[in-house]
């Protein structure tokens, strides 16, 4: 169970800061000095709770797999889907939201939506809590990097991952990391309310990952950062699957729909990865026929035509 959350941040005070000139010095001999090394991630200990935490989600995995979930192989010959279901899946996966603003929080309540998703590049950057050993920190982020080639390649959106200040951020975190994350979570996101930023740093159990992304007040359909919140507990499969969905996720396919199939939008954990089925909703999102802020009846008659050239043949 996952979860991606849109927000509109109101807008914002542009502040700037002058500073003030040094006195001037006596001029001294050049001298090169050597950069001092960077020092290396420095790694703790994990908490007792983490560890707890890590043996829960290593049983998850274990037991989804046995039941033959968590695939990966993008779906087959079992999995087939036609274009009134892509269109249909689209609709419940893109334009619907799954969670609601009720007073201020994010309650899981499904409610109609609009076509969302981002108009600037998408830069991803990742960082890593101090609990998390080095190399998974390096097998993650080829992981993102890879898929990020992926998304951009079959969305047709600029989507990449730099080493810099990104604005979409996935932060992999144990569950004492994620606790004390309000602090960093408001730095990232200048202007973002307490309330939700006390809500993103107190998952339960039950929520494996989870996505927040946000836009203007004034633009409320483009999004401009995004923060994924994934649990450094996680097994390499689990946690790979929270990348795909959460990523994607905050690219705008929000929902999650019990149709979609072969599909990550979808609660039944069939699928660990990014299918076929979801690579199509993604393309569908991104292409420029469907204007942004479109409601779910004026975008079917958009979709279904795009759909159509999609799926070419195919029924």
């Amino acid at each position: 169970m996952r979860g991606a959350f849109h927000i509109a941040v109101a807008g914002l005070v542009a502040v700037t800061l002058s500073a003030c000139e040094a006195p001037m010095s006596s001029p001294r001999p050049a001298q090169r000095v050597a950069p001092a090394p960077k020092p290396a991630p420095k790694v703790v200990e994990r908490s007792d709770r983490s560890k707890e935490l890590s043996a829960y989600y290593a049983q998850v995995q274990r037991s989804l797999l046995s039941q033959g979930l968590m695939r990966t192989d993008g779906g087959g010959i079992d999995t087939p889907f036609s274009k009134r279901q892509l269109v249909n899946n689209f609709i419940q996966v893109g334009v619907f939201n799954e969670f609601t603003l009720v007073d201020g929080l994010y309650t899981n309540q499904r409610s109609e939506g609009r076509v969302q998703r981002w108009e600037k590049p998408v830069n991803i950057s990742m960082q890593f809590g101090p609990a998390v050993p080095k190399d998974i920190r390096a097998k993650d982020q080829k992981t993102v990097a890879d898929y990020a080639k992926r998304l951009s390649r079959v969305s047709g959106a600029k989507v990449g991952v730099t080493r810099g200040k990104g604005n979409f951020h996935v932060a992999v975190l144990t569950v004492d990391e994620i606790e004390a994350f309000g602090p960093e979570l408001m730095k990232l996101i200048p202007g973002l309310d307490a309330g939700i930023a006390a809500q993103i740093t107190s998952m339960p159990r039950p929520i494996y990952c989870a996505v927040y992304a946000f836009s203007d007040a004034s633009t409320p359909d483009s999004f401009h950062s995004a923060v994924a919140i994934v649990r450094a507990e996680h097994p390499d499969l689990l946690r790979e699957s929270c990348y795909h969905e959460e990523i994607a996720q905050g690219l705008g396919l929000s929902n999650d729909s019990p149709a979609a199939r072969p599909s990550i939008f979808n609660d039944d954990d069939e699928f660990a990865l990014l299918t076929r089925h979801d690579e199509l909703l993604l393309q569908i999102l991104y292409d420029d026929r469907l204007p942004l802020g479109t409601s779910p009846d004026e975008a079917r008659p958009i979709i279904e035509v795009i759909a159509a050239e999609l799926l070419g043949g195919e029924s």
